[in-house]
């Protein structure tokens, strides 16, 4: 699954790759690593004309309690196989889908009991495109309007099921010719999308002590780590 992200691109590169305006004191302090758990703020595309900000974790518009953690930590991933019977997400693809920019994000390998931590990143390109949904919330009393998204996962291909190899899911990596395709209006149908080849994705080995640490939020997070290793005496 898709729990931790990175979004490190400057606005005005996202609004030329999607063809959007900038909003007018548009934040654009780099994320270089962000929990789902936090309800970070996302800048994220949709159908209209303008970049927008989101928080991850989705509050579908029904939910009446006053605290939206209480379900936004259920729902930062949507398994794309179960969405139309799923009550938070039903219905939402046909008319609220969206993408989250992200310059790579973070997945563990089970090695024995160990877990190793890994940047998944884009080859050849500047950021990925997640698929997702979004919804708007009124919170019950304040009447305080949310937006909020989800990231589409799916089965993962056979490169990123080797990273994440306990449940073999990646998020929805969208290719570019399927962009305006999923932001369009209406009714769309999945099997007809591109997603971005496996070989255009990369990934490798990062420092626990750093992403486990109280301040992940850092460039380091994301660098390569060679394991250190003592080599026994031969005699």
């Amino acid at each position: 699954m898709c729990y931790s992200n990175s979004s490190t691109s400057k606005n005005i590169d996202l609004a030329k790759k999607y063809k959007k305006e900038i909003p007018f004191q548009f934040p654009d302090t780099p994320l270089f690593y962000a929990s789902a758990f936090s309800f970070p703020e996302w800048r994220i595309v949709t159908k209209e004309s303008n970049l927008e900000l989101m928080n991850w974790g989705l509050i579908p518009n029904w939910f009446k309690g006053g605290y939206f953690a209480e379900i936004a930590a259920k729902t930062p991933n949507a398994r794309l196989e179960t969405i139309d019977s799923t009550p938070s997400f039903k219905g939402l693809i046909n008319h609220q889908r969206c993408i989250i920019p992200s310059t790579g994000y973070f997945e563990w390998q089970h090695k024995g009991k160990d877990k190793l931590p890994f940047f998944v990143f884009p080859k050849s390109q500047e950021l990925f495109s997640m698929a997702g949904l979004f919804s708007e919330w009124i919170q019950p009393e304040t009447k305080q309007k949310m937006k909020t998204f989800t990231i589409l996962t799916c089965e993962a291909n056979p490169f990123l099921a080797e990273i994440h190899n306990s449940k073999k899911r990646m998020p929805y990596l969208l290719d570019d010719s399927s962009i305006e395709q999923w932001l369009s209006a209406g009714e769309i149908d999945v099997n007809k999308l591109n997603l971005l080849p496996e070989n255009q994705i990369d990934t490798h080995l990062i420092d626990k002590r750093i992403i486990n640490s109280k301040e992940p939020n850092r460039k380091e997070v994301q660098a390569f780590y060679q394991e250190d290793f003592i080599q026994g005496s031969l005699f």
